[in-house]
């Protein structure tokens, strides 16, 4: 993956670069799925967090737990979750925003004071779309588009999965490039584009 294709993937629509990755192990829970998907979702997060050489934990000393993931079929159900209000702000107008935008997925991120991640929301409204996706390509997707903070127009052109045979599997450059990102030399949050070259450099060591 080329420097220009990875500063790509951490540019947002504003023209900011903007980088960030866990800073502390990934403690999951999971709301509204049944026993086999719940053990479905926490094998993906044990699989990226395995490439990526991070940890996860029980519980977060400081959340509880800081990667939280709500299944439900109407955003109108997120308002009724208890003290969900306290852990996403303004929580009434992002519900109407994702209401009018008919959006099927969306995920919110808390940085701690170095700016990498200490924790991550998913929600997702299962829509006819979503309920025709395997378990387990959901998750990995989830759990891909969870472990950075990638731009918001990342993966609007091209998934960052890939169909091996009859398996979905994570595209081999994003692999690289997750490992590359969680390389101990590397920062855990950066604005500069320049963080790309270095990216570019340690994704191609690690292919």
């Amino acid at each position: 993956m080329r420097p220009d294709e990875i500063e790509a993937l951490f540019t947002r629509d504003s023209g900011d670069y903007v980088f960030a990755r866990w800073g502390r192990p990934l403690a999951p829970v999971v709301f509204g799925v049944k026993d086999e998907t719940l053990g479905t979702i926490k094998g993906a997060v044990e699989a990226v967090c395995q490439l990526a050489g991070h940890e996860m934990a029980e519980t977060d000393p400081e959340l509880g737990s800081n990667f939280m993931w709500f299944f439900f079929s109407d955003w109108a159900e997120l308002p009724e979750v208890p003290g969900l209000d306290r852990l996403v702000p303004d929580l009434g107008p992002l519900v109407k925003r994702l209401q009018d935008a008919d959006a099927n997925q969306y995920r919110i991120f808390r940085f701690d004071a170095a700016g990498a991640i200490k924790a991550c929301f998913v929600f997702l409204r299962m829509d006819k779309h979503l309920s025709t996706v395997p378990a387990e390509t959901l998750a990995l997707s989830q759990v891909v588009q969870s472990m950075l903070l990638w731009s918001d127009l990342a993966f609007r052109d091209r998934s960052p999965l890939a169909v091996a045979g009859e398996t979905t599997v994570l595209r081999p450059d994003i692999a690289a490039l997750i490992r590359a990102a969680y390389d101990p030399v590397m920062p855990a949050a950066a604005d500069d584009p320049s963080h790309a070259l270095r990216l570019s450099a340690r994704a191609v060591a690690a292919s």
